[in-house]
């Protein structure tokens, strides 16, 4: 059952969208995030999307998906992760790849901390009347799905997380001899399947999370996590299985769980997304993040 009528959605609802504001981070390197609302001098809980691994924040029917929330009357902010290998004039291409290979857990924890930071700040270019600080939600898909329960593990300003497709440890499927060869070599390289292009990852993002793995497990972090969760996943994920979603409710029972029956990875979508409408499964996904957001 939806929260509002796809009439209402595209015929009643005036939608504010400011895309692609510049943003710096920590780290010298400028990226984009993107605000989706509607403007009725009535405050709104701030939702913040953070993509996954060789994601970013334009991807497929991401901007069907922010309208969606902020009909339903949310903030949502989305945003290119600063090292994800767009740049701001490429926000949507993989053009910076010493960027990408430059990557690292500690960098996407750090963005998400800009992010909401300025969020919180009076340069957020939303009306105070719009906006209710006190209520900052997290969704992270994927590998951003472990960065968002990291950063609310850390900052007491989350109130409320959901996970889609969240790995549940970094370093789960890391094999001793393949952590030797990457750094004797340097550098490994992975191919992404939409664009086929090699991309490298350097061994110092595997130097940076063991460095300091305390503030990187996430198993321990889920554990003593009080901030409410909502676990998300598709049951024929072809890239995190959906066992990572169900050892997540094991180590926090309080966490609320929806397994998708045969949902994949993107829950239906796909880059370039050409359709008016969300692919089924990820309408069911925010539909049901909503309902969990506003409970």
């Amino acid at each position: 059952m939806p929260f509002y009528s796809d009439v209402f959605h595209y015929f009643a609802i005036i939608m504010t969208e400011l895309p692609n504001i510049i943003l710096q981070s920590h780290y010298h390197r400028p990226f984009l995030a993107d605000i989706c609302f509607e403007a009725n001098s009535t405050k709104k809980p701030v939702i913040i999307l953070t993509h996954g691994f060789q994601g970013f924040k334009d991807w497929g029917p991401y901007n069907l998906m922010a309208e969606r929330f902020a009909a339903a009357g949310f903030v949502f902010v989305k945003f290119n992760l600063s090292h994800n290998g767009t740049t701001i004039d490429h926000p949507v291409d993989f053009v910076d790849m010493e960027a990408f290979g430059n990557n690292n857990f500690a960098k996407e924890l750090d963005d998400l901390g800009v992010v909401i930071d300025w969020v919180c700040s009076d340069e957020f270019p939303v009306a105070k009347t719009e906006i209710d600080t006190d209520k900052i939600y997290l969704i992270g898909h994927s590998r951003g799905g472990g960065i968002t329960i990291l950063k609310a593990g850390e900052d007491a300003r989350v109130k409320k997380i959901s996970t889609w497709a969240a790995v549940n440890e970094f370093g789960k499927y890391w094999k001793h001899d393949q952590m030797e060869k990457i750094k004797e070599d340097g550098v490994v390289y992975v191919q992404n399947g939409r664009t086929k292009q090699k991309m490298p990852i350097y061994w110092q993002m595997y130097e940076n999370y063991f460095a300091d793995l305390k503030r990187f497990y996430i198993p321990d972090v889920v554990k003593r996590l009080t901030t409410p969760m909502f676990i998300v996943h598709g049951t024929n994920d072809e890239t995190v299985p959906y066992s990572s979603a169900t050892e997540i409710k094991d180590w926090n029972p309080n966490a609320e769980l929806l397994l998708i029956q045969n949902g994949n990875h993107v829950f239906g979508g796909k880059h370039p997304w050409e359709e008016e409408q969300l692919p089924d499964d990820l309408k069911t996904v925010v539909d049901n993040t909503i309902r969990f957001f506003k409970q």
